[in-house]
């Protein structure tokens, strides 16, 4: 088993006291996995909560055709809220997680998870923060569906990616088409104006941007 980095932790995250540092490192596992590599699928049973110590993390459902709908990220630092819901119920995930790069987890056994709701102020807070962001990311989420034309969608999109990957989006035009729920065509030709306002360039394998705020 590998031994979790004390220091690491501590940094990452910062707002958990000592002696539930303590208790984490010496009871929780640490996971590694590849760029690629699915860390939950739909329908699995969840028993450990998920704390992303390294890496970055893609939250999405699919459909029955293989459509996937892009819901948040999860960055260093942060922990997977929906992973705390379902072991908190015992219930099956309704959701995916991707390794979006070569990723450290830290499984918290679910049991833990619950006790330490009470025996630690620090981690109720930080749960209820973890809820909290989560909730409002799905809101802007669903409101760039509910109320914005597809080139409004793709910039939302971009800067997502932005945020969380820097200005290098390595993604193809078919992905971006996949998660935004539209064609390779319809897609390529709205990066193709964006390119002509000087916000991105294309690039043959990667999308480099620019300057969004031009738009």
């Amino acid at each position: 088993m590998q031994t979790i980095p004390k220091e690491l932790v501590h940094k990452k995250f910062p707002s958990l006291e000592d002696a539930l540092l303590d208790e984490l490192l010496a009871q929780s596992t640490l996971k590694e996995v590849s760029e690629g590599e699915d860390v939950m699928r739909s329908g699995q049973y969840i028993t450990s909560t998920i704390l992303l110590l390294r890496g970055l993390l893609k939250v999405y459902r699919e459909d029955d055709e293989g459509n996937e709908f892009l819901m948040y990220y999860l960055e260093a630092g942060n922990a997977c809220a929906l992973s705390m819901m379902c072991t908190a119920r015992d219930e099956q995930s309704q959701i995916m997680i991707k390794a979006v790069d070569d990723s450290e987890l830290i499984l918290v056994p679910s049991h833990l998870s619950e006790l330490w709701l009470a025996k630690y102020k620090s981690w109720n807070n930080f749960v209820i923060a973890s809820y909290r962001q989560r909730f409002e990311e799905l809101l802007q989420t669903l409101d760039s569906i509910a109320f914005k034309g597809l080139d409004e969608r793709l910039l939302f999109y971009l800067k997502r990616h932005v945020k969380v990957s820097g200005n290098h989006v390595k993604l193809s035009h078919q992905q971006i088409a996949t998660e935004l729920s539209s064609s390779r065509e319809v897609i390529s030709r709205l990066l193709k104006k964006l390119e002509q306002t000087g916000a991105v360039t294309l690039h043959r394998n990667y999308i480099e941007v620019q300057n969004l705020s031009l738009v």
